[in-house]
């Protein structure tokens, strides 16, 4: 006698099964993670960022493991490629239910006074100008589909400046507050808009603090969890706001820092 599987409710409330997720800065690190996770809990997605090449690599491991994914290349500091990148994701799977902005950049390390002209409006343009100006795209097609979960990936460098990150804390800082004010403004559509504020985790991103040993004392001596994050300790908890499991929770910043905020 054949017995029916049935999903337990607990993992239901995480299942993205159906849902079109949008990943930026995806290729690797944080943003790979959460894709590939995304994928093993049903979602159809959407992987973006510079490097083609780097994306269909992602894309095609993710079908190997039974996913449903696709690479499209975008600039997140261009806004015709981010328009591409919303374009395409609805004409292959007719809708929007997920965006991660996770794309970021920190052209420069060290003093603020140090930071050009040049070197600021690009963290402000990929850091800040991005995530907003993709979030009004996706908008209408997660409100067309009843509302959705926007997910910003901040640092702790929004809470407290990091050494040599001066600017990079301002945008960051920034980024918390656009999340606060898209989930006041979007609620009553159903549109959810939270963030995460990872700590240090170890990146290729990341390098220039963790390959110091002085930097990386600072960031870890002091911790109660006293060493650095990884990436599957982030994308958890993307899963977590992304899923029904999270549905009374917008404009929020979720810390997973080992304690560093405290």
């Amino acid at each position: 006698m054949e017995t029916q599987q049935t999903t337990s409710p607990e993992k239901q409330l995480f299942t993205l099964s159906g849902k079109v997720a949008v990943i930026t800065g995806a290729s690797k690190g944080i943003g790979e993670d959460i894709a590939r996770l995304y994928a093993r809990f049903g979602a159809k997605v959407v992987v973006s960022s510079r490097k083609q090449e780097a994306l269909d690599q992602l894309a095609d491991a993710i079908k190997q493991q039974g996913g449903e994914a696709t690479g499209v290349a975008a600039h997140a500091g261009n806004m015709d490629h981010l328009r591409h990148l919303v374009d395409k994701t609805v004409e292959l799977y007719g809708g929007i239910d997920i965006l991660v902005n996770n794309a970021a950049t920190n052209p420069v390390f060290g003093p603020a006074l140090d930071c050009d002209e040049g070197a600021f409006d690009k963290i402000m343009q990929v850091n800040v100008k991005a995530p907003f100006e993709l979030s009004k795209m996706v908008y209408p097609y997660m409100k067309a589909r009843g509302g959705g979960s926007v997910i910003m990936m901040s640092s702790i460098a929004g809470h407290t400046p990091d050494p040599g990150l001066g600017i990079y804390s301002v945008s960051k800082t920034a980024l918390n507050m656009l999340t606060k004010v898209l989930a006041n403004e979007w609620g009553p559509d159903g549109i959810r808009v939270n963030a995460i504020c990872p700590g240090l985790i170890k990146t290729r991103f990341s390098e220039a603090l963790w390959q110091n040993e002085k930097i990386l004392d600072h960031f870890t001596k002091r911790l109660p969890i006293a060493r650095m994050g990884t990436t599957n300790e982030i994308s958890p908890l993307a899963l977590f706001l992304a899923s029904d499991a999270s549905t009374y929770c917008t404009g929020s910043l979720f810390y997973a820092d080992g304690g560093a905020v405290i």
